[in-house]
């Protein structure tokens, strides 16, 4: 049987136009119109006055860390819940994790636990440098709480939007409410360009500092002439081709992952009939998900010893791909020595929490295999 996988690429019609585009007019370099207008796409979606197209989105928040002159030894305040490509730009940096954990209504940064860890640093006399909140799995985490804490503090606020394309809260978009906003074009993201990124600001000095460093900060010069260390971050033309096709069809991919997201959670209803709970984060009030992954919790207690990995291992037998929810930063390993402020939500999220397969691309026979398989878990017990 073919895999069945968590979230694969979906092509729309157009992608191959800018593709074809760049190869006819030889704009096979890191710069060119496609990454010129995929820019253009990103502020005219998203409201916001400015994106750099970029590498990657880890590519993206060093940049922004860059941006906000993070020096070795500084403090960065970080979402603990989240992948690692939201911390390990901090370690580049020679900077200082300090990690918060999640608040169980979007799984996202604890107000409470950002306020914890300010005052306290504060106390040791530390002014953090940075703060880094995650819009995880596509939920808006409560950033207007999370902006008017760090503002009281003067803590610049660097958002990590990378799974949350057009999400909102209150309307307004994931990754335009921070000094500098993250995206990502992942292979596996909501809409693609392969592997990309971007940086966002309504601070055009910011922007346009961004697109230098990532060109190796080269000067102003007829040689090649270096004031300041670069790197080599931007964005090709061809794959920033990819990333215009996709912005055509990104509200229909979120309304499809939406989708996706309501139809498990019509199948799941058959097992609560059987004594079976499983559990659906929530969509806050005021809130828009993108739902890029549909997840879940298995709590074993309530669902007679059944476990998350129960359910992703049989998955596993027939080819279906399932994952745990992210391994919080403050239990790994390379972040062994880094502070913790919480109290155990992200761990127990953890424990018991699932991603489902999740692609806009899967067919109705992808769909009757995974609900076959899940059928199968219960049938068994």
């Amino acid at each position: 049987m073919n895999k069945i996988y968590l979230s694969s690429p979906h092509l729309g019609t157009e992608e191959l136009n800018f593709v074809h585009q760049a190869f006819d007019t030889n704009w096979i370099a890191p710069l060119g119109p496609n990454v010129n207008g995929f820019e253009a796409d990103l502020q005219d979606y998203n409201k916001t006055g400015h994106a750099a197209a970029l590498s990657s989105g880890t590519a993206a928040i060093h940049i922004a860390l860059r941006l906000l002159d993070v020096q070795p030894g500084d403090y960065v305040l970080c979402q603990s819940f989240t992948f690692c490509g939201s911390a390990n730009p901090i370690l580049y940096m020679g900077a200082k994790p300090v990690f918060i954990d999640s608040e169980p209504d979007t799984w996202n940064m604890s107000p409470a636990h950002l306020r914890e860890a300010i005052e306290d640093l504060n106390r040791q006399g530390i002014r953090p440098k940075a703060c880094l909140p995650v819009h995880l799995y596509g939920t808006p985490a409560k950033i207007d709480e999370i902006v008017r804490l760090c503002n009281n503090f003067d803590i610049p606020i660097i958002e990590d939007a990378a799974e949350s394309l057009g999400a909102t809260l209150n309307g307004q978009h994931t990754g335009t409410f921070g000094k500098l906003g993250v995206y990502s074009f992942n292979g596996n993201k909501i809409i693609t360009t392969s592997g990309g990124g971007a940086l966002v600001s309504n601070d055009t000095n910011l922007i346009d500092k961004a697109r230098f460093l990532a060109t190796q900060a080269r000067d102003p010069a007829p040689h090649y002439q270096h004031t300041e260390v670069g790197y080599n971050y931007r964005l090709s033309n061809v794959l920033a081709g990819i990333g215009r096709g996709q912005m055509q069809v990104l509200d229909e991919r979120i309304a499809q992952r939406r989708a996706n997201f309501d139809r498990y959670q019509d199948y799941f209803q058959s097992w609560e009939a059987k004594g079976y709970h499983i559990h659906f984060p929530p969509e806050p009030e005021g809130t828009f998900c993108n739902r890029w992954l549909t997840t879940v919790l298995v709590d074993p207690k309530q669902n007679k010893g059944l476990t998350r990995e129960d359910i992703r291992l049989h998955l596993e037998e027939v080819n279906i791909e399932a994952r745990p929810l992210w391994k919080p930063m403050h239990l790994q390993p390379v972040f062994k020595d880094a502070a913790f402020y919480g109290d155990g939500t992200s761990e127990r999220l953890f424990d018991i929490g699932l991603c489902l397969p999740s692609g806009t691309n899967m067919s109705e026979a992808d769909w009757g295999r995974i609900f076959k398989a899940l059928d199968q878990i219960i049938s068994d017990r």
